[in-house]
């Protein structure tokens, strides 16, 4: 007989998930007498069918936290809308053993026009919870979520960020075997984040299970100990943390036509935006390259198009280490330039290091963020990545650990008096 205890928490067996995408046959704007005449008359269908998820099984055991990561439209959210039992799936099945709670959207379960404290009692009793249970858990949840004096305040006035504080603490402090959260912690303040990074630390080890969703790498390895990777709702892998982040910047770099070069016409964030930064360079030796060495001379150039000729241009760009923590950042006017465009619209904007600022070894990344004269900013996460080889910084015979250091400090001259 099988112990209980060793049971997976869920398990998914073989998930689907189909939507019907409906084309507009007149391919123009309907209005509402066109759409309701429209339903009296037979018309070809010209449905187009969309699997989110295909064919998608992992288990969960008791007690793990679990990431789930991939690029935008990867199914991530839809596999749990699933989980939490808002949508079936299509084909496939879920086992799950023990109280979930989810924290999807905000906002998700609650009432606006409820209280605060109402909210609480509303949430918790979707989640499965009784009123002696809420009652017990009332003054740890309002404390952690900031909002006591705002308690009596329909939610409907609240900021998103103050939904999402109620929301997560109470998500977080309910007596649930499984915690389910999606990347709404990107709508909470810095501080908030830590905090419920902290609190999530602290559900794993009490022995209860999370399900984490996240584009926010550092976090990911610092509370998860296994992923799935997903791409176009297809698992890619599944395993251990660094391995699966590691193949998870493979498919959101892979917009790179060869090594040091990289089209950014094809990252998420140009969509729908015809103009800003359109190819970058990393050189060395006057070629494209993907290699580099710590403290050796570094060249990235940005190709730009299509901007109103003559507006102020700024590009900021930040090198982040192997676990996406930023080490070094740079922008035009940090440098006490003022750029701007020579007339023409387009041109190439060129960072010139005498040595790259870093140690090695491993794989580093670069944002880039593009900002126009009244204009809308755009960001590119993650955009560029490169391979750093550690190097004689110093010429003493030696490489420096790059374990115990990550920014080069320059050039150092040593004098014992």
């Amino acid at each position: 007989m099988s112990n209980p205890l060793h049971e997976p928490v869920i398990e998914i067996a073989n998930v689907s998930k189909m939507f019907n995408i409906r084309h507009n046959d007149s391919g123009g704007y309907l209005s509402l007498r066109d759409k309701l005449l429209g339903f009296y008359k037979k018309r070809k269908s010209n449905d187009e069918e969309f699997w989110a998820l295909r064919d998608v099984s992992f288990s969960v055991k008791r007690g793990e936290s679990l990431a789930v990561i991939g690029r935008n439209g990867s199914g991530k959210s839809t596999l749990l809308k699933i989980l939490s039992k808002i949508t079936p799936p299509t084909k496939g099945s879920i086992i799950t053993r023990g109280r979930m709670a989810s924290l999807l959207e905000v906002g998700t379960g609650f009432h606006p026009e409820l209280t605060g404290s109402e909210n609480i009692y509303f949430n918790g009793s979707l989640l499965g919870m009784t009123k002696a249970e809420i009652d017990s858990k009332f003054d740890e949840i309002v404390d952690f979520s900031g909002v006591e004096k705002f308690l009596d305040t329909p939610l409907k006035w609240y900021s998103s960020g103050m939904q999402l504080r109620l929301a997560f603490s109470v998500a977080a402090f309910l007596d649930s075997e499984i915690l389910i959260i999606d990347e709404v912690l990107a709508v909470g303040d810095i501080d908030f984040q830590k905090k419920c990074l902290d609190k999530m630390e602290h559900v794993t080890k009490s022995g209860r299970t999370i399900l984490f969703v996240s584009h926010n790498m550092p976090a990911v390895r610092s509370l998860c100990k296994s992923v799935v990777l997903l791409d176009k709702g297809v698992v890619k892998y599944q395993g251990e943390v660094t391995e699966g982040i590691d193949r998870y910047m493979s498919i959101a770099t892979s917009w790179n036509d060869s090594p040091g070069t990289y089209d950014f016409t094809r990252h998420p964030a140009r969509k729908g935006i015809a103009t800003g930064i359109h190819t970058a360079r990393l050189m060395r030796n006057g070629k494209p390259s993907y290699l580099f060495f710590a403290g050796d001379p570094f060249l990235v150039e940005f190709d730009y198009s299509g901007v109103k000729p003559s507006s102020e241009l700024d590009v900021i760009v930040t090198i982040k280490d192997s676990y996406f923590q930023s080490l070094v950042t740079i922008g035009i006017q940090d440098l006490g330039k003022g750029l701007q465009d020579i007339g023409k619209g387009q041109g190439t904007i060129s960072f010139i290091m005498e040595q790259l600022p870093l140690y090695g070894d491993g794989t580093y990344y670069m944002d880039v963020k593009f900002v126009e004269e009244n204009a809308n900013p755009v960001f590119f996460e993650n955009v560029i990545s490169f391979k750093l080889e550690p190097k004689d910084v110093f010429g003493t015979g030696k490489f420096i650990n790059p374990q115990l250091n990550s920014v080069f400090p320059g050039k150092v001259d040593l004098t014992i008096g």
